[in-house]
C-alpha cells in the first residue's frame, strides 16, 4: 500500500529533527522539484541532494533547528507551519507538498519575514 502525503511528510518531519539530512534528500522522487524561497528552485534529484547537502552544512553553521507547529494533509498534498530557531534569530513559515507512493514530488516553502 502507497504512503499518502501525510504519512511521507510526517516521515520527512521526523527525519529532518534528527538532523539526518541524507535520509531527508532520499524521501524525494526522481523527477521531484523543490522550491526555496532563499535557495531557489531545484528540479530532479541530483539538484535535490545538492540542495541538501549544501542546507545541511549551512543549518549546522548557525545552530539551526526546526519544529513541526501543525501538519495536516488530504490524499497527495500536505501543508505544514513551521517554526526555526538560528543563533542569528528565530523563523516561521509554511510548506506546501505534494507526495505520492512514499516519495515527495513537490514541496515548496514559504518564509515569513
Amino acid at each position: 500500500m502507497a504512503a499518502d502525503a501525510l504519512e511521507t511528510m510526517t516521515t520527512f518531519w521526523e527525519t529532518q529533527d534528527r538532523g539526518d539530512w541524507d535520509a531527508v534528500a532520499a524521501l524525494f522522487a526522481d523527477d521531484a522539484v523543490v522550491v526555496d524561497p532563499l535557495y531557489g528552485t531545484f528540479e530532479g534529484r541530483d539538484a535535490i541532494d545538492g540542495f541538501f547537502s549544501r542546507v545541511s552544512a549551512e543549518m549546522a553553521e548557525i545552530g539551526a533547528t526546526f519544529r513541526l507547529v501543525d501538519l495536516a494533509a488530504d490524499g497527495e498534498v500536505a501543508w505544514a507551519e513551521w517554526e526555526a530557531t538560528t543563533d542569528r534569530g528565530d523563523l516561521t513559515g509554511a510548506g506546501l507538498y505534494r507526495a505520492r507512493d512514499g516519495r515527495i514530488t513537490y514541496y515548496r516553502d514559504h518564509i515569513d519575514r
